[in-house]
């Protein structure tokens, strides 16, 4: 099973790499104990390299490690991963021990690379039939070095909980848990560290993995080439537009128990992200989005949680859907769905965006502030007090792309 790995600044590696696991019809595990292949999608710092290759040492074996660094690599990089796997297979059964070198280096894929025959093999292969699907949930990562377990005892390496008052008063168990940074349908590079009782959050610190350099977002591209003063056509703008919608809608459904909804949002993600004319996928969007708002079990499952009114939206800064919304997470999944249908009506218009206030996928674009820097302010407020099961709906019904320049406080963090 594939692992794949998205780090800030990646977001086309990822989108890549998740239109090639879809035609070749490998899925992806969310636990690294499931996965025997890490795909990492991005080109990480040291520092985020050495952990990456203590997480591959978590995995089944025997595993492999391969980057992507461009959508353009993501066959041949999985085409590498699967020799790779082949191989390492084929040594442990020849070891005397039944065992071989399992985890071995990182692969980059490069252009002039060879590459092993894709998907399903045979022979040497027979184990490795591409990677299946695992819908185990996760509830942790692996952030940085250093910072977990705050004052925490620890028993043959695993953290033991503290003793806290609870919001009661009473002194109860206290779990330092991070969530994030590998977690499937996960902010890329998003870390959560987490106080716990029972399975309250009582307190939230965000951090984060360190960015891309120049602080670029794939999604905020059209809008920010027009805050420059770049001619950027409106159509051009309304295709990225309704496809980082269907990307976030794909996230927060895969997570509320919807998985082939999510994949069918994310098929049509990717066919407007290729251009493909309106008229071939405007039907198909109206349809999904549309039984998706219909449905009253993901009303049920989602209304009430992490309610964000807009006066207090306002007073945090948020702006965009987020604010539109006026509302908790299924507000949110709502005003995504019907934004990402009125943008196909736009797909063909050539006119130049008009300049002044430019609102892209996640808000006001071309301010000193990104858009995304209020959606992570927020969040501290929106989870504390929530269910841990609760939690990553809420994170995925904001989705701050944190491609933008997000700055952390040390201090960020809210309490029950």
């Amino acid at each position: 099973m594939a692992l794949p790995v998205v780090l800030p600044g990646a977001t086309e590696p990822r989108l890549g790499v998740e239109a090639e696991l879809r035609r070749r019809g490998w899925e992806t595990a969310e636990a690294p104990a499931a996965a025997d292949l890490l795909v990492v999608c991005g080109s990480p710092y040291p520092q985020e390299d050495r952990q990456l290759d203590t997480l591959l040492r978590t995995m089944s074996r025997p595993s492999a490690r391969v980057d992507v660094t461009r959508p353009g690599h993501a066959a041949r990089a999985l085409d590498e991963g699967f020799a790779l796997l082949g191989d390492r297979a084929a040594s442990r059964s020849e070891s005397p021990l039944g065992h071989g070198d399992a985890v071995g280096g990182k692969h980059e894929a490069h252009p002039g690379k060879g590459s092993a025959p894709a998907g399903p093999g045979h022979g040497a292969h027979h184990e490795h039939e591409g990677p299946g699907r695992s819908r185990h949930h996760e509830t942790g990562g692996h952030g940085h070095s250093g910072h977990e377990g705050h004052m925490m005892a620890t028993v043959a390496g695993l953290p033991m909980a503290d003793r806290a008052a609870d919001r009661d008063g009473l002194s109860l168990d206290r779990l330092n848990l991070p969530l994030g940074p590998v977690l499937a349908d996960w902010p890329a590079g998003l870390i959560l560290r987490c106080g716990l009782q029972g399975d309250i959050l009582q307190e939230v610190r965000v951090d984060r993995l360190p960015g891309p350099p120049d602080g670029t977002s794939f999604w905020n591209e059209p809008w920010s080439r027009a805050a420059r003063g770049e001619p950027v056509e409106r159509g051009v703008a309304a295709r990225r537009r309704c496809a980082a919608h269907l990307d976030s809608l794909g996230r927060l459904l895969s997570l509320a128990g919807r998985p082939d909804t999510a994949a069918r949002l994310r098929r049509l993600r990717d066919d407007v992200l290729a251009d493909a004319p309106s008229g071939h996928c405007g039907e198909p969007l109206r349809a999904l989005t549309e039984r998706v708002e219909r449905s009253r079990t993901l009303r049920w499952g989602l209304a009430g949680l992490g309610r964000l009114s807009a006066e207090r939206a306002r007073q945090r800064g948020v702006t965009g859907p987020a604010l539109e919304a006026d509302g908790d997470v299924h507000d949110r999944l709502l005003t995504w769905s019907r934004e990402a249908r009125r943008a196909v009506r736009d797909f063909d218009d050539v006119r130049p965006l008009p300049t002044g206030r430019l609102i892209g996928p996640r808000g006001t674009v071309g301010g000193t502030v990104p858009p995304s820097q209020a959606l992570v302010d927020v969040l501290p407020e929106l989870l504390t007090g929530t269910e841990l099961g609760c939690a990553r709906l809420v994170v995925a019904s904001l989705d701050p792309d944190l491609d933008e320049p997000v700055a952390v406080p040390a201090t960020e963090g809210a309490h029950a």
